[in-house]
């Protein structure tokens, strides 16, 4: 069968993967214009240690993933993706006035809890009705278009902060209330502008989790829930690097354009990394997504300058447009087809697991030995992961 080109592939993507990509843009840019800044915000403003910001950062990421095996698993039950996905939005959307709000560390967590249930209960049924609507042989390049406008979001969020901080004096809490916008925005465009198949309407499905079921996910999904749980732990949160930015002297209003420079990496090279997977070996993928994040903590071990933190964000920018969307597709392409929300599910949940793991552990690593320690540490298990790939025979 002939490959589709690039122009082919786009003229063949489905509207609704516009529109999800558009949604995930607009989340993101609501999101993104408190995350880049909330580091700061919990460091500066509200005198948290290094090690509380990985385990809330932990906490938060780690629960979203963990909450998205209950959605995947009701969206197949129920045969309805759409407004699962919905909900997770409008909950996130509604969770953003909190941070304004917060007077402490335990409104912040709260808040970030909150925010994060919401992604988890959208992300696997929109993850799967993403798989759903697309074509299975532009199924890369869907989830890499997918993520390329969802990281637009992730840049210009940051972007935004850091012109209103700049406007606004530094003003944490006025940056923080407008971010409610874009996130309502992305709730009106998914109920309008996504229209769900068929063939999950009005379906009711057998219990997604017995036995007979779970047994249809056959080892080389599981293979992929492995790595992306091994992926995970080498790949601690972002809010790390904007840590290491502001350590680099970097004013403070400017610290999000650390994590714009990232973003422009990712969204520029998620979409043409969708499309190559879908004719290249995944394993090769993987392994160079690995090779690229072993560069970028050593490149960040190295010193705290702008210059260098730059190029170690920026290459942390090409592993993730490398590798995230390409582990959404191996796992829509080893799972069955009605049992695509579990199988995110419980990706996400082993994930989360690990997710929670790595950012308390780089987060006590950095108040004890220091950060560039932590960015050591990073590599090393980033070797360690890239050894079991290559002994691991992975077909496409």
């Amino acid at each position: 069968m002939t490959k589709p080109t690039a122009t082919n592939a786009l003229s063949r993507m489905p509207a609704g993967i516009w529109m999800l990509g558009f949604v995930s843009m607009l989340m993101d840019i609501s999101s993104e214009m408190i995350h880049s800044l909330l580091p700061l915000f919990m460091v500066g403003v509200l005198g948290a240690s290094a090690f509380t910001v990985g385990l809330i950062e932990g906490v938060a990421e780690s629960t979203a993933l963990i909450v998205k095996i209950f959605s995947g698993v009701l969206s197949d039950y129920l045969g309805k993706r759409k407004l699962l996905a919905v909900a997770g939005y409008a909950l996130g959307a509604f969770s953003k006035p909190l941070f304004a709000l917060a007077p402490s560390i335990g409104w912040v967590l709260t808040a970030r809890f909150v925010d994060r249930i919401g992604k988890g209960v959208r992300g696997a049924p929109r993850d799967a009705l993403l798989a759903d609507i697309a074509p299975a042989d532009v199924r890369g390049a869907a989830f890499g278009l997918r993520q390329a406008l969802d990281t637009v979001g992730a840049f210009v969020g940051p972007l935004l902060g850091a012109g209103l901080m700049v406007l606004w004096a530094n003003d944490f809490r006025a940056v923080f209330s407008v971010a409610i916008i874009p996130g309502l925005m992305a709730v009106a465009l998914l109920i309008a502008g996504v229209r769900e198949p068929a063939q999950h309407q009005g379906e009711i499905k057998t219990n997604p989790i017995r036995r007979a079921n779970l047994d249809r996910l056959g080892p080389s999904y599981w293979w992929v829930v492995g790595i992306g749980a091994v992926f995970t732990l080498a790949r601690f949160s972002e809010a790390f690097l904007v840590l290491r930015a502001r350590e680099g002297g970097i004013p403070l209003a400017l610290v999000p354009l650390v994590m714009v420079a990232m973003n422009v990496v990712y969204a520029g090279l998620a979409y043409p990394f969708g499309k190559l997977s879908d004719r290249m070996s995944h394993k090769q993928l993987l392994a160079w997504g690995l090779v690229v994040l072993i560069a970028a903590d050593l490149v960040l071990a190295h010193d705290d300058h702008w210059l260098t933190v730059v190029a170690g964000v920026a290459l942390w920018g090409v592993h993730m447009g490398i590798t995230q969307g390409l582990l959404a597709t191996m796992v829509a392409d080893t799972a069955p087809a009605d049992l695509r929300g579990t199988a995110f599910g419980v990706f996400n949940l082993v994930s989360g697991v690990a997710m929670l793991l790595a950012s308390a552990v780089a987060g006590l690593l950095w108040d004890q030995l220091g950060a560039a320690f932590t960015f050591y540490a990073g590599a090393g298990f980033c070797v360690l992961a890239l050894l079991g790939l290559v002994t691991k025979k992975l077909q496409r």
